[in-house]
């Protein structure tokens, strides 16, 4: 959903057009939205007044958020729901009183969005050692994670706040990603099968990352992590596995596949069907019809003969590919 609300912005609007921290963390996304003319910032005042910014699919603190609309500029949070999810459950447990363990990477900007929500009322785990080391918390205790989580590491850690806080609240449904525990479950279905795993994604994706630590912690000899082809290795044999990072472009998946000139073919290994489907931020939905109507006027057509256009059909690999 961000990567395609980025390039709406990016059609919608003469560059330049601000984001605020990367828009997802893969380094090509970014380095080819740089390249038409968006300008990522880590600090929402580095943003002129009035010029189009958009916050990214990690979550922004409310200050943030606040500070971007008093801008006067056209703001659109691309927040993933998911994170949405989390910032509304940290928000609501506060207000009942609860101290909430969150259990996030340090400085990760979705940890720190997450935080910034109730800064007086959480307190940020990472292991079952963390948990352990907490002083005595006064009152119920409430459990959260940021979305991109191992699994595994997830639920060390909740059974560990289960053990120190029995009556610990949890939420009903998982907080992690379905594309960060998808991917996991496939591979940990075929790393036991393989002589290598490729990885595909950035250092600075945390998704990523846990399918670095999983190929490696389930007995894989040879892991690697490359964000392009020209870092794979030229010593590969035997069976090759890949994988890749919620954010990483399927373009790059597939040219990984073709260097990789698989001699006995190539098997797809699915855990699941995802079916998921978030779309747009209401607003951006507007912008969305206005740009096709003006394109429809300027090529003599009727906008109101045109069908709306089908976001939920349309890949973020096959917009990012076709900017």
């Amino acid at each position: 959903m961000a990567i395609k609300a980025l390039a709406w912005l990016v059609r919608a609007f003469d560059p330049p057009v601000y984001c605020y921290h990367e828009i997802v963390h893969n380094q090509l996304v970014v380095a080819r939205f740089r390249d038409l003319g968006v300008v990522f910032v880590d600090d929402i005042a580095e943003v002129p007044p009035g010029r189009p910014v958009m916050l990214s699919a990690h979550g922004s603190a409310p200050e943030v958020v606040r500070a971007a609309r008093e801008s006067g500029g056209y703001v659109v949070d691309a927040v993933c729901p998911l994170v949405t999810k989390v910032h509304h459950e940290v928000k609501i447990r506060s207000g009942q009183g609860y101290r909430i363990l969150y259990v996030g990477h340090e400085g990760h900007e979705e940890a720190v969005g997450t935080m910034a929500v109730a800064p007086d009322d959480i307190d940020r785990v990472e292991s079952r050692r963390d948990v352990e080391q907490l002083g005595d918390l006064e009152g119920p205790v409430a459990v959260l994670a940021q979305t991109t989580l191992s699994h595994r590491d997830w639920a060390d850690v909740l059974a560990a706040a289960r053990e120190r806080f029995p009556g610990l609240w949890q939420p009903g449904r998982s907080d992690l990603c379905f594309a960060t525990t998808n991917r996991q479950s496939a591979l940990e279905a075929i790393a036991a099968r393989c002589d290598t795993v490729i990885v595909i994604g950035s250092s600075n994706s945390s998704n990523t990352r846990a399918l670095e630590r999983l190929a490696v912690e389930s007995g894989c000899r040879r892991v690697y992590r490359v964000n392009s082809v020209e870092e794979l290795p030229g010593d590969l044999a035997g069976t090759v596995g890949v994988t890749a990072g919620a954010s990483a472009p399927d373009e790059l998946v597939q040219a990984v596949i073709a260097r990789l000139e698989p001699r006995d073919g190539v098997e797809e290994v699915r855990v699941v069907d995802e079916d998921e489907y978030f779309p747009p931020p209401r607003h951006l939905r507007e912008l969305i019809a206005t740009v096709g109507e003006v394109l429809t006027i300027g090529l003599g057509g009727d906008p109101a003969a045109q069908p709306p256009i089908d976001d939920r059909g349309l890949h973020a690999s096959d917009v990012l590919a076709s900017l």
